[in-house]
This record gives C-alpha cells, structure tokens and sequence, in this order.
C-alpha cells in the first residue's frame, strides 16, 4: 500500500491573514492527522469541515500543534478541540515556567499573580488550554528536539523562549505593521532584494513560534509559523545539534504571510540556497505564503522576488492549497495552482 503525505494550507481569514494547515500521512496502510494552527474563530469550522470531507471523516486528531498564540494562528483551534478527540495539544506555555520567570519580572514576585498576568498577555493559549483540560487532553511543550510524528521541532529552544517570552511588549497593532501599510514601492533590477529581517525585524512573539521539520516520503518540509530571522537562525543551529541535515528543502512555508520583517537574504540563502544568475526557466520547488487574496498588506513584493531568485515556485493560498507527494489520493475539481509572477518593483 503505498505511503504518502499530503499538507493542505487553508486561506485563513477575512481581509487580515492567518495560518490554519492540516497535514495526513499514511504510512502501511495507517492515518494520522496533524492541526498546525487554526486561523480565526471563524476559520475552525472551515478546518474541520476540510479534515471531514478530504481525510476520510476521522473523529481522532493525533497531533495539534499550535506555533505562537497570537489570535490569527490561536482561535480556530478552539473548533478543533471541541469537535474531534484529540490525542495531544503542543503549545509552549510560559504560566509553566513561573518559577525560572519570577526572577526576571521585579514587579511580580508572587507566583499566582504573575501566572494570571501571563495568561491575560496570552489569553488565546489560556482559552486552549482549559478546553484541553476539560477534554482530558494532554498538553507537551513544543521546544528544540521535541518529536511530533514525522516532525521535529528546530525551534525554539526553552532558554530562548524564556527570553523571548520576557522581551515580549504585547500590543494589538504594533505601530510598525501600521506604517507598513505606506510603503511605496520602486522598479528594481533581477536580484535586488529589500528584506527588513535584519535592521528592523518582527515582534518577540513571532519570534517563538514553533518551527518544524520533516523529512518524510522523500520530502523535506519547513513549517515556519511566524519565524523572523532569530528564530530560522536558531532553527538552523538547533538542526546542526540534533545532527540533521536541512540541505536541499522541498516544501517551504514562507513566514508571517510573506512579510518582509520575518526574512533576509542571508536566512533564504542558507535555507534555500544562493540567488540565483538570471530568472529560472522551471521553478518546481513550492514556497508556499498564507495570505488571504483580500490582504493588502500581504504578500509583500519584496519577498516574492526573493523567493523567485531562489528558483522557487511561489504560491499564495486561495481557498486551500495542497502540497502531496506520489500517493495521495487525487481530488475532483481541484486543479493546478498558478504561481506569483516575479514583481518588477519592490517595496522601498
């Protein structure tokens, strides 16, 4: 019988984007599911009426993970939850490490008002995790080197995590994705790139989300969350401890919806390699962007062209987008996605 995988990217929101993805791989005949975030409140039913008509109407979910709470990744997993029996929830919860983080927060030198004050900066996470408790659900940490069935987490690592929780300024719309809204845009020759990555970068909180790694069915898989350039550093660097190799990725998930404050030249070269010398003839090798079609913030052009000079095929999702290898069951109706064309400009 043979074995595949397959990974649905599911357009995640109204006008604002989100990440919801659902993953089946079937190995000798056996299923099993994984959730990696859910969208918005609104997007959990559309998750699980996708898993329902496309993985066989299971009523078990082994695997949910969730990469940072923020609400766009965080709020439709509440559906999940309560419509399937799920075998485990991976979140990272910083309320279960007070003890190491009482002594960096000098004004919360109480245990129980420090745990309610994570757990209002987090209340996506919090709202998960009383679901899951009243479900019998266990909950794990997600950090480096923690297995979830194919995938191994690359980052973050615990320590980095404390710190990153403790550097973190929640804000419901930072000022900088405002201003982003005003960037103009100007011609650029083939292999200019513009990424904000290293001078500007993204939020703590991107910054812990839970990065991924497969090497299964003869495809080696990203899974990024909202990851800036700390974070996919970090996720080489843990590869190198684990003693795996990432050379060669085939199936990327682009971070942040394809913003340009998650990604610099340097992170793409060495997770895909240098740009290449002109534009390529055959780009096969999917990168795939999370942007609902109605954002106009998202997919910035910066970041498809960066994409492109590392010859990879970019794919914004519409409606759902599946990536599977030789295998998997075909789909009627469903048809080839057409890729983003190069942008002859980029955002200044």
């Amino acid at each position: 019988m043979t074995d595949f995988i397959e990974i649905d990217f599911l357009e995640a929101g109204d006008k604002g984007s989100g990440d919801a993805i659902a993953i089946r791989r079937r190995r000798n005949g056996t299923d099993w599911i994984y959730i990696v975030d859910g969208g918005y409140a609104d997007d959990g039913q559309k998750l699980v009426d996708h898993i329902r008509d496309y993985y066989g109407d299971p009523s078990y979910i082994d695997y949910v993970v969730l990469t940072h709470p923020d609400a766009d990744h965080a709020s439709g997993l509440a559906t999940v939850l309560n419509e399937f029996n799920v075998g485990c929830l991976w979140m990272n919860r910083p309320w279960e490490h007070v003890e190491e983080l009482m002594p960096r927060f000098e004004r919360y030198q109480d245990r129980d008002r420090l745990i309610a004050r994570l757990k209002r900066d987090f209340p996506k996470a919090a709202e998960l995790e009383e679901i899951a408790n009243d479900k019998g659900i266990a909950i794990n940490d997600a950090f480096l080197g923690t297995r979830i069935g194919e995938f191994t987490v690359l980052s973050p690592s615990r320590a980095t995590y404390l710190d990153l929780i403790v550097e973190s300024d929640k804000t419901p719309v930072p000022a900088s994705k405002m201003a982003a809204l005003l960037d103009a845009v100007t011609a650029a020759l083939w292999g200019e790139e513009n990424l904000k990555g290293d001078s500007e970068g993204t939020s703590a909180e991107n910054e812990t989300s839970v990065v991924q790694w497969a090497d299964v069915c003869g495809r080696k898989v990203l899974l990024t969350g909202d990851a800036g350039v700390r974070a996919l550093s970090e996720a080489l660097e843990g590869a190198a401890v684990l003693g795996m190799s990432t050379d060669g990725v085939d199936w990327f998930q682009v971070p942040h919806h394809g913003s340009r404050r998650n990604l610099s030249s340097e992170v793409l070269d060495d997770w895909l390699g240098q740009k290449l010398a002109e534009p390529p003839n055959d780009a096969s090798a999917p990168a795939i962007i999370s942007a609902n079609h109605n954002d106009n913030e998202h997919p910035k052009k910066a970041v498809v062209r960066a994409l492109i000079h590392r010859g990879r095929r970019v794919i914004q999702t519409n409606g759902a987008l599946c990536t599977s290898t030789n295998g998997a069951p075909t789909r009627a109706g469903w048809t080839a996605a057409t890729p983003l064309e190069y942008p002859e400009d980029q955002e200044d």
